[in-house]
């Protein structure tokens, strides 16, 4: 969830070094008389007319008993790539899930999938974090409704490129609405989190594998950002001692729900230089970009390409799950999220031809500034900690399914939008 608001304001393919929730900018939808709330109807998206922004209710408000065994999870970005995945997976555990998104880079059709699941499990709230006195009130209104379990933290802007062109964006939406979080949280005794890191802390090391003992010498703004949110939970972990955080510090995250139901859904009217080597690898095939382009070919790796690790979405979901049961109060543990091996862009492009079936044309171009050589994980530490093995590590198999998804959603974010609103900053 890009959450910067407004007063706060071709991609080619040798150094896709890190991907993380695609998730939201400030929206806030109201009447002219105030916000509406109501539960979220799986029919038609919001049991409002669908065709007016104005007209979608802000929130779920009807949260059912709960029974022995299930948890209250609030999931921030859950209307993005991982975020959406994540809530399919815990309202599918039987757990109530809260998702708190603005949908500027998220998409609206995952909140109402995530509805047709949950039904009453499932609730929503249009919030930016930049917000304060506002988020204040949605932490009021959840706990009124149900106490919650733990808070996994997805939102954020996660482009690599466009932190450089807009660093101050990335400080304020990363580090800055990952401080007005917790300082909430911790007012309403929400004291266990998971937040969603990056290997982009980690800059271009030069030795390969990557553990946690790496040192942390992020390169761009973005990793830069992620870092210093790493050290805002680390030191509040130190100063609130009932206060516990997982930091998972994933790689390159790639694949779709194996049965259709999510997927990521790009905006394609960004930049091209915005876009993952899978998106432009499927807008080649599709015959969207007349070519592709791997940059750096004289490269120390055995085919002169880049060497990246790629995990798919559904055995990083399956880690952030079974992480929460190892959340320790007054510690801020963190954890390397990849599968340990890595692929060339070769490799990639190869297997992305395979999936789709399209040889799409490839040319080859310079390095660019800062792209490291290899960089893959070593998961060790949080398969000992967790018992977590990823099950989904053929490439083409995991291409095959975000293939079939993109297929299906050639507009991306576009497809089942509405046009974002910008409204006041009310009670929910």
């Amino acid at each position: 969830m890009d959450t910067s608001g407004a007063a706060r304001s071709p991609w080619a393919f040798g150094t896709a070094v890190v991907v993380t929730a695609c998730v939201t900018l400030l929206v806030t939808r109201h009447t002219a008389t105030g916000p509406l709330a109501g539960p979220l109807e799986a029919g038609d998206g919001c049991g409002q007319d669908f065709g007016s922004a104005l007209n979608m209710p802000l929130l779920a408000t009807h949260l059912q008993a709960n029974q022995e065994g299930q948890q209250h999870v609030v999931v921030t970005g859950g209307a993005g790539f991982i975020g959406s995945h994540a809530a399919m997976r815990l309202l599918n555990d039987g757990h109530y899930v809260t998702v708190l998104d603005n949908l500027s880079r998220g998409n609206y059709n995952a909140i109402r999938k995530l509805k047709s699941i949950g039904a009453n499990r499932f609730a929503f709230y249009d919030i930016d974090l930049n917000d304060e006195a506002r988020l204040d009130r949605v932490f009021n209104d959840m706990i009124s409704k149900r106490s919650i379990d733990y808070l996994i933290h997805f939102a954020a802007v996660a482009f690599v490129a466009e932190s450089y062109s807009n660093p101050i964006l990335y400080y304020k939406n990363v580090t800055a609405n990952t401080a007005y979080l917790v300082e909430t949280m911790t007012k309403y005794g929400v004291n266990n989190m998971i937040y969603s890191s990056s290997c982009a802390t980690y800059g271009s090391p030069t030795k390969i594998p990557i553990t946690e003992e790496t040192p942390q010498e992020p390169v761009s703004p973005y990793g830069m950002s992620k870092f210093m949110a790493e050290r805002v939970l680390i030191d509040h972990a130190k100063s609130h001692k009932q206060f516990g955080v997982i930091m998972l510090r994933y790689f390159n995250v790639i694949g779709a729900d194996p049965q259709g139901r999510f997927g990521e859904s790009p905006d394609l009217s960004l930049p091209a230089s915005h876009h993952r080597i899978s998106t432009a690898c499927f807008l080649s095939a599709t015959g969207k970009y007349d070519h592709l382009t791997i940059t750096g070919t004289d490269h120390p790796t055995p085919d002169g390409t880049c060497v990246r690790d790629y995990v798919h979405v559904v055995d990083l979901v399956d880690a952030h799950v079974k992480s929460s049961a190892i959340i320790k109060a007054g510690e801020a543990q963190y954890f390397n999220v990849g599968v340990g091996k890595g692929y060339s862009v070769r490799e990639f492009v190869k297997a992305c031809k395979a999936a789709t079936g399209v040889n799409m044309k490839v040319v080859e171009g310079p390095r660019r500034p800062g792209d490291a050589a290899q960089i893959f994980a070593n998961p060790s530490k949080i398969k000992a900690a967790i018992n977590w093995e990823p099950q989904h590590t053929d490439l083409t198999a995991a291409l095959t399914n975000s293939w079939s998804w993109f297929k299906s959603h050639p507009k991306g974010r576009a497809q089942g939008q509405i046009k974002p609103f910008r409204g006041r900053g009310d009670d929910p």
